[in-house]
Formats: C-alpha cells, sequence, structure tokens
C-alpha cells in the first residue's frame, strides 16, 4: 500500500499543531516576579476586606455615641430618642433604622413620618415631622387632636389655638350602619380642608349629624348647612356669592349649591 503523500502528511502536521494563531503579540507567560505580585494583590484585597469589616463592625471606631433629634414642635427631642431606643455602643453600620422607625411611630402618634439617618462616624440623627391638627373632638375636660387625614392622634388637656371643634351626633343616624364614624370624621376634615383661608379662619364648630348632614358655625353667630361633604368647591363659591350678597345674613344654606339660600334670623 503507498506510503501517504506529502499534502496527506501536511494536513495531519496542521492538524497536530491546532488552529493557526491569530497574527499579533507573541503570548507571554508570567515570570516569578509576575506570579509574586499577583499573589500579593491577591492578599492585599483579602486583607482590605478583613479589614475593612473588621473596622465597620469590630472596632470601637464607627460605634453609635450619641443621638439627635430635629423637627419637633409639641413633642421634646429627649422624649423623641427615649422613644428610639437606639442602642448606644452599637456598630453604626449594623443599627436597624427601620425598627427605630417603628418604633418612634407606635410609640409616639404625633409623629407622622421621621427620617433616621446614620452621621458617620458615631450618631444617629432623627429627623421627625409632627402631625398637626385640624379638628378637636371634646372629650370631658381634654380634647382629642384629629390630623388631616382623620388620625386621632394625641389628647390634650387645653384646646390648640385656631383649631375648630368637631361635634360627632349621628348615634342615632340610619346611615351610621353606611358610613360609622371614621368616615365621618374623615368627611368632616375634608370639608374643613377644601375652605379657603378666609372661612377656615372663621370657622369654630364643624357639626356632624350624618353623612349627608354636615353644617358650620362661623365666628360672629353665623351658621351654615353645607349638606354632604361633596361639591366642596360648588358650595365654597356659593357661601362666597352668598356673603357678599348679604354681609349681614346669619344663616346659610348650600346644601345644593345650585340654589343656595340665606336668612337674615
Amino acid at each position: 500500500m503507498a506510503g501517504a503523500t506529502t499534502a496527506q502528511r501536511g494536513e495531519r502536521e496542521a492538524l497536530k499543531a491546532g488552529p493557526p494563531r491569530r497574527p499579533g503579540r507573541p503570548r507571554r507567560r508570567l515570570g516569578f516576579r509576575g506570579r509574586r505580585l499577583l499573589v500579593l494583590a491577591v492578599i492585599a484585597a483579602i486583607f482590605g476586606g478583613t479589614f475593612g469589616t473588621w473596622v465597620l463592625y469590630g472596632s470601637t471606631w464607627l460605634r453609635v455615641e450619641r443621638v439627635s433629634a430635629s423637627g419637633t414642635e409639641v413633642l421634646s427631642p429627649g422624649e423623641v430618642r427615649e422613644a428610639a431606643d437606639v442602642p448606644l455602643g452599637a456598630p453604626l453600620i449594623s443599627v436597624d433604622t427601620d425598627a427605630i422607625e417603628s418604633r418612634l411611630r407606635s410609640r409616639l402618634p404625633r409623629i407622622d413620618s421621621v427620617d433616621v439617618v446614620r452621621a458617620w462616624p458615631h450618631g444617629i440623627g432623627l429627623k421627625v415631622v409632627e402631625r398637626k391638627p385640624a379638628l378637636l373632638i371634646e372629650k370631658g375636660a381634654k380634647f382629642i387632636e384629629v390630623d388631616a387625614e382623620g388620625v386621632r392622634f394625641a389628647t390634650v388637656p387645653n384646646a390648640p389655638k385656631g383649631v375648630p371643634l368637631l361635634e360627632l351626633t349621628a348615634d342615632q343616624s340610619p346611615s351610621l350602619r353606611r358610613f360609622d364614624t371614621d368616615r365621618l370624621v374623615i368627611e368632616a376634615v375634608l370639608v374643613t380642608g377644601g375652605l379657603p383661608g378666609e372661612f377656615a379662619e372663621d370657622l369654630r364648630v364643624i357639626k356632624v349629624r350624618s353623612y349627608d348632614s354636615i353644617s358650620l358655625e362661623l365666628s360672629g353667630d353665623r351658621t351654615v348647612v353645607w349638606g354632604s361633604g361633596e361639591r366642596t368647591e360648588a358650595k365654597v363659591r356659593a357661601i362666597t356669592a352668598l356673603m357678599k350678597a348679604a354681609p349681614k345674613a346669619r344663616h346659610f344654606d348650600v346644601s345644593t349649591p345650585t340654589a343656595p339660600a340665606v336668612s337674615r334670623s
């Protein structure tokens, strides 16, 4: 049998040698020095990561030493710090800011929101926003504060100046099964929140007998039958026009804003 031709032998040699290299720089092997530098770089990275973790969690350099509170008006900074119960001496990085916020909101309902921030290297900052009363509910000799969302958040011995009273007398209302007292409180704050500045300043009492029976008592012995909390903008336009047309009137009815009424007595 004839031996392989020259061409066949060349093909076999090419297959053994593998695919041809692309033109370019020749491959360079790492010498002893290069391997040593690579090992040192890996060791430095590991050491740096370990040291950084120790600094954050194990050292005394970045631990909680002080807690500050800002934004308080009725509450005191001390009350906020006590309720926050921040773990002094703990690593600053490990402090659970969500848990602190949750404690503050549950222990101090007057707090509407709080931003808990790490103040490196040793502090925790508590930036508080307090709820503001939109209405007051009289209870015995005290007053329950209600915010603009209908949340009853505090009981105080004295009525804050300029905050109107809410009188709920819906106990016998047939609509109470559909619109409970919480819903009626929300309707009341929506009505007061929709009043323009001049009327809001004059508002003394808002009376709610049912969902469709809301009335306002203004300064100067004036009363306004408001009806439901719906169509607030139209009712504001109607009462504004009535008061301009009859400045000496004392009783107004805008429950149907397209047919408002006024009387002097």
